[in-house]
């Protein structure tokens, strides 16, 4: 098995998996300020606690969109692991043919989906990615990388509406028991919950007129498992996406 991370802008996933199956997955949060050693404990308790020694783990790969932490995660997963570990990036094989103008500015997270989603699923392909931000990553049916769409996730939208109006206070992102609201935090969490779902609804249907076909559409991403059930399209949910894509990179490179 590898050690799979990933550092977005809010959390970092950790996981442990190999051909066969997903031994776990978490997520710590991510913390600018945290030192080496600091990441170093927190890593070396989730994998305590599944039991796992370090013996067990093969390598380690990590994808990052926060370049300002990456060097203290890898260094700390080194003092745990005794082992080189691996950053997605350049001179790392992919296999995947990115065809964006500058395709050195795709993240590494969707660089990791879109491998995953060739290798498990048929193209052309849809993967949306529910984090801090939502991607769209469209591949077509020659498994070129060909762009995508970069929206606010929910976190950043019910933040921004709770800030800017004063007599909306937080709310957790539960679905409510019907659409159309009762009282102010029912209408919160039912504009919240599907106005996304209706966005990916929309999104694939005008991607799929746009390229003239139909899609496989996947859903990954912390807040997918909220808006999925709601869609009216079919879309194969895939919380461990990006650590299947992290694997098959590893495995290219290793």
């Amino acid at each position: 098995m590898i050690l799979a991370i990933d550092i977005g802008n809010t959390n970092i996933v950790v996981g442990c998996i190999d051909r066969e199956k997903t031994y776990f997955i978490e997520r710590l949060s991510t913390v600018s300020t945290k030192t080496e050693l600091e990441y170093a404990v927190d890593l070396k308790t989730v994998v305590d606690i599944y039991g796992i020694k370090e013996t067990e783990i093969e390598g380690c790969i990590i994808s990052s969109v926060v370049p300002q932490i990456t060097n203290a995660v890898k260094l700390a997963t080194e003092k745990i692991m005794k082992k080189e570990v691996m950053v997605l990036g350049p001179g790392v094989k992919t296999g995947l043919n990115i065809m964006m103008d500058n395709p050195g500015q795709l993240g590494a997270d969707l660089v990791a989906n879109a491998v995953a989603g060739i290798a498990e699923y048929p193209v052309p392909l849809a993967v949306i990615d529910m984090g801090t931000a939502s991607t769209v990553s469209v591949v077509d049916e020659k498994k070129h990388y060909i762009g995508g769409m970069i929206y606010p996730g929910m976190g950043i939208s019910l933040n921004a509406l709770t800030a800017n109006a004063s007599q909306l206070s937080g709310i957790s992102l539960d679905a409510p028991k019907r659409i159309i609201g009762k009282n102010t935090i029912e209408c919160m969490k039912s504009g919240m919950i599907y106005s996304n779902a209706a966005a990916i609804d929309g999104i694939i249907d005008r991607i799929e007129e746009e390229m003239g076909q139909k899609l496989t559409v996947i859903a990954t991403g912390g807040l997918a498992k909220k808006i999925v059930p709601h869609c009216k399209r079919e879309i194969i949910l895939d919380e461990v996406l990006l650590l299947k894509g992290l694997l098959v990179i590893y495995e290219k490179n290793k």
